[in-house]
């Protein structure tokens, strides 16, 4: 996330809205330290964003996930005996 100095923002303030709207964010930093961010209306807060797990509940993989067709795939890889080669 970029940091904008009190000074650069209060200068380019409309530009830096502008981004904000199309969905980005930014730091406001004074010193150096980080003292607000400006993130867009719609944006969800923070701490609703989900990432992983979002899913959890919804689906289920079958404890077999990796040997799922596991013959099938062998017997492609495999010669039959009856193959003449």
């Amino acid at each position: 996330m970029e940091i904008v100095n009190i000074h650069e923002a209060k200068t380019h303030l409309s530009r830096l809205l502008e981004r904000v709207a199309r969905g980005e964010s930014f730091v406001i930093a004074r010193a150096g330290q980080p003292v607000a961010r400006v993130i867009g209306v719609d944006a969800p807060a923070p701490d609703r964003q989900r990432r992983l797990g979002f899913l959890q509940g919804e689906i289920e993989v079958p404890d077999d996930f990796d040997r799922m067709g596991e013959e099938a795939i062998t017997g492609m890889f495999e010669r039959s005996d009856d193959s003449s080669a």
